[in-house]
């Protein structure tokens, strides 16, 4: 989902790191993933590339550059929330076996932090840094009431047909809410009761993050 800031050159440089996060990208490619002027891609694509941000690989085409494994570094480093959340995240997705990820609020929207898939081969993939709103989605609910605590909160093709979702709160040594972690899949799976499926191991883990960020 692309954020639109309202500055139009930030914007449109944004949707180019995007596109070329997806996969490496020639000039067309990305003229054509971004739907932009072909004048305005090379302009931004190349200035990108002068700030680090992109880089070309050995068939010429466009790639992330290493400027961002800096800025992920430090961004990792003044953000703990999701490295502490790994391995419980990983554990809540061995045992339920489906895809697990963790949520955080901005603003009016809520992002993906930490993304673990399940091995299935019908699954369903959110990838980190994604934004969704907050107003559709299990997880979206449990960061928008700011204060469920303790329960869950489960989603039945709400944002996504097909998908079935349960989340529970993250709460800080002031019980305040910081994120949601939440297990996701296909209806087939998930079964359209996903809270009395998995509403207990969300809890659990949920409840472990809260008392790993209180120590």
């Amino acid at each position: 989902m692309d954020i639109v800031t309202g500055v139009g050159v930030l914007d449109k440089a944004m949707t180019i790191v995007r596109a070329v996060a997806d996969r490496p990208q020639s000039l067309p490619g990305l003229q054509e993933a971004t739907g932009f002027p072909r004048a305005t891609v090379h302009r931004l694509a190349a200035a990108l590339e002068q700030q680090g941000m992109l880089r070309r690989g050995v068939d010429g085409r466009y790639e992330l550059g290493h400027g961002l494994v800096a800025l992920a570094r430090s961004a990792r480093e003044g953000f703990p929330l999701a490295e502490r959340a790994r391995p419980i995240l990983s554990t809540l997705r061995d045992d339920t076996g489906e895809s697990v990820q963790l949520y955080v609020r901005e603003g009016a929207q809520r992002r993906c932090v930490l993304s673990l898939e399940t091995p299935h081969g019908l699954r369903w993939i959110v990838p980190e840094g994604s934004v969704f709103p907050l107003d559709a989605g299990s997880a979206g609910r449990v960061l928008s009431a700011g204060t469920s605590v303790g329960g869950w909160v489960e989603s039945v093709g709400e944002r996504e047909p097909g998908v079935a979702s349960v989340s529970a709160a993250v709460a800080d040594g002031r019980d305040d809410v910081v994120a949601a972690v939440s297990v996701s899949g296909p209806i087939e799976r998930l079964s359209r009761e996903p809270g009395q499926r998995f509403g207990d191991a969300v809890i659990a883990a949920a409840d472990a993050l809260s008392v790993a960020l209180a120590d």
